[in-house]
């Protein structure tokens, strides 16, 4: 990365999952730097969801290093992710054509349940290593049953991991959602049953779905259970494919929390 700056820049990595993130700092001036970032970044920043992107430079072995504002600023913690101007950002995040338009130029396709279910019996072998397993195996048992109940024809942007690590909110008190790798063309209860099973106590779900923009029917609480429930196995199966056994058993606790609440077994 220094070789695309100059020398007198300062390039540390940034973590995350792809090992492709940097920041870069010289005198009174500070970047974060991803290699080969979807062309979608570009909306997101013209949206404000992400922090600007300032430049975009493609190498000559193809790769694309975009260059995005380096903030102050910290991650919300899970108490504030009850606050109205999440719901607000997420509401703006799924009513927005230019995004979707976007992505569907992308090539990305709506995720229907099937494909869902489909996904995640295909690495299934890796939830079977997963204890205690009769938990794993009764939500694929759930979502096995209740898989064409929940097909919803309108679909949105899904940011596919609304963490509260995810969203950042700056020193001159600017909220963004970040990390838009997993991005997905999907049914909105996809994000928001993650969010609510994580961080939303169930007697405010109506309140925060009204702060979203919603009046929320039993439909719509049916398919945040089920997307919830395949999301818990998605990531269990990822972190058990990476070696994270300790993530893997904390989203496995996660999973039998959502099914003892709704007594599904």
């Amino acid at each position: 990365m220094e070789h695309i700056l100059g020398n007198d820049w300062t390039v540390t990595p940034a973590g995350g999952s792809t090992g492709e993130a940097y920041y870069a700092q010289t005198e009174g001036k500070r970047l974060f730097l991803k290699r080969n970032s979807s062309p979608f970044l570009a909306v997101l920043s013209a949206e404000g969801i992400v922090p600007k992107l300032v430049w975009t430079k493609r190498l000559e072995n193809g790769d694309v290093i975009t260059a995005q504002e380096w903030l102050e600023g910290r991650e919300l913690n899970p108490e504030e992710m009850k606050h109205p101007r999440v719901a607000a950002l997420l509401s703006k995040i799924h009513h927005s054509t230019e995004l979707l338009d976007m992505l569907m130029r992308l090539g990305k396709t709506p995720l229907t349940p099937h494909e869902v279910l489909k996904d995640l019996k295909e690495n299934q072998q890796v939830l079977d290593e997963v204890a205690p397993k009769l938990n794993i195996h009764q939500a694929i048992q759930f979502l096995e049953y209740r898989v064409d109940d929940v097909i919803h024809d309108f679909h949105v942007v899904c940011h596919c991991d609304t963490n509260h690590n995810n969203w950042l909110l700056s020193s001159y008190d600017q909220l963004y959602l970040i990390d838009w790798d997993n991005a997905m063309v999907a049914d909105p209860a996809l994000d928001l049953g993650m969010m609510l099973f994580s961080y939303i106590p169930e007697e405010n779900w109506h309140h925060w779905l009204k702060e979203y923009g919603i009046d929320p029917d039993t439909h719509l609480f049916e398919r945040m259970i089920w997307y919830s429930i395949s999301q818990a196995l998605a990531f269990i199966q990822w972190h058990q494919m990476r070696g994270e056994y300790d993530e893997a058993s904390i989203r496995t606790k996660k999973l039998k929390k959502i099914m003892d609440k709704h007594k599904i077994i």
